[in-house]
């Protein structure tokens, strides 16, 4: 890469500080061409993990006061050498500092170059470049530990155990086969067998992990459904600690969806507060009640809001079947009011039910107990290696797959050289997982859904 890149690094939006990244062969030269040390020295001459204050430079005056950190290859996020000039932080003198930056030789950073530079100079591997979109993206708490753990190679390092454990079997498979009569040491059919036995139950643990993972680093997709006047858009308030939704005695006052992502103790839920359930001559609440069967066909998670001050009724009971096999919580609302709900219907119907008085804000902490419980998240362990997407999942089924095709050809009396070549075949699966190995498909592929600047 021979084209020195630079970008806003920071938020598109007004701030105490801005900072343009500048990374390549010739950044601390450009950087050097608008930024004025407060003691007239050069850039150049200055080494790595220093930096300087001084003046940024435009069409030869003085713009801002600034200061430039220098960061020399290897030593550098991307390997590079890499200079960033923090400048006061509003919009027009970050941009103004990022177009002198262009004039003096540099070119627009693509959509995760920097992070794509790190990775080909091999400061990370593909799950740690990963990590990065999903730390930025993370919006619970279990999340964002999850993503820095990948990000300090947690997947990587169970990856490259088992990794190196089929190539070690590998290689001694493949000399023994291809150098009969040399002292090899044999890899006996016991050792082999109990190697892939072990290297199948780690990707199985992962795999296992996978839907967790995902619901820990990517939020769940929730629709609160009932029928009207139950307390729908009272619960979608509770859990935003907002007044999101219009609150009314008047049935059908919701007719639309209305979206917003909360956290729910440790992992975000993308809410979709809907219509209410019901048989109606308007028009224009018909169609906010066709939408609301739609998101409850499409959501991970329901929550399925019944009113404890009153009987339950036909749509109360088509609730409950179109959630029968699926992800969902009955919610109980209005227990400040008498009772007059029978529950035992519900109580069948669900695995999870939950009393709250979304009016008074209370049975919030049971609701995020069962929903974490429901999801297989209370005891997520956030340290533990993490697939974090379909393309590592992929790879891993592969590479699980192929382990097991070596095991029953092992099992069945197949020779070496056979059983080598399924063992090859799952090593380059893990391979591609981490990158060593992966096409420059799907490398740009990763890289062009990072932000510009990172």
């Amino acid at each position: 890469m021979e084209k020195t890149i630079a970008a806003v690094s920071t938020g598109a939006a007004p701030g105490g500080i801005g900072v343009i990244r500048i990374s390549g062969s010739r950044a601390v030269e450009i950087a050097d061409k608008v930024f004025l040390p407060a003691d007239n020295s050069s850039l150049l001459d200055l080494k790595g993990y220093r930096a300087k204050f001084g003046n940024i430079i435009i069409d030869g005056e003085k713009a801002d006061n600034a200061v430039a950190l220098i960061f020399r290859a290897p030593k550098s996020y991307t390997g590079e050498d890499v200079a960033e000039l923090s400048v006061h932080g509003g919009m027009l003198m970050v941009q103004k500092t990022l177009q002198a930056v262009f004039s003096a030789g540099a070119e627009p950073a693509e959509a995760g170059e920097f992070t794509k530079r790190a990775f080909i100079n091999g400061k990370l591997d593909l799950t740690q470049a990963e990590s990065v979109a999903e730390l930025i993206s993370a919006q619970g708490e279990q999340s964002l530990k999850a993503s820095f753990n990948a990000l300090q190679g947690a997947l990587s390092k169970k990856i490259n155990s088992v990794l190196q454990r089929l190539l070690d079997a590998s290689s001694s498979m493949a000399a023994w086969v291809d150098y009969p009569d040399e002292e090899i040491p044999d890899l006996s059919e016991d050792e082999l067998r109990e190697i892939l036995t072990e290297s199948k139950a780690e990707l199985g643990a992962l795999l296992d992990g996978y839907e967790n993972g995902k619901t820990v680093v990517n939020g769940v997709s929730t629709a609160i459904a009932g029928r009207p006047n139950v307390g729908k858009s009272s619960l979608m308030n509770m859990l935003t600690k907002t007044d999101k939704s219009i609150v009314t005695h008047i049935a059908g006052t919701t007719r639309d969806i209305v979206e917003e992502s909360v956290r729910l103790g440790g992992i975000v839920l993308h809410l979709r507060d809907t219509a209410g359930l019901r048989r109606s001559e308007d028009i224009v609440e018909s169609i906010g009640i066709e939408k609301a069967y739609k998101a409850l066909d499409e959501a991970e998670l329901i929550l399925a809001v019944f009113d404890n001050s009153s009987p339950l009724g036909e749509y109360d009971r088509d609730l409950i079947k179109r959630c029968s096999g699926r992800k969902a919580i009955a919610v109980i609302n209005k227990t400040d009011l008498p009772d007059a709900l029978e529950t035992d219907e519900i109580k069948n119907g669900f695995s999870k039910t939950v009393y709250i008085s979304a009016k008074n804000d209370e049975g919030y902490s049971e609701l995020v107990n069962a929903v974490e419980e429901l999801l297989g998240v209370a005891d997520f362990d956030s340290s533990a290696p993490l697939l974090a997407n379909l393309r590592q999942k992929k790879n891993c089924e592969n590479a699980y797959n192929g382990i097991s095709e070596a095991l029953d050809a092992l099992n069945g009396g197949m020779t070496y050289d056979a059983v080598n070549v399924m063992i090859d075949s799952a090593a380059d699966e893990l391979l591609s997982l981490t990158g060593k190995k992966a096409s420059a498909e799907v490398v740009n592929n990763i890289f062009s859904k990072f932000c510009v600047g990172k």
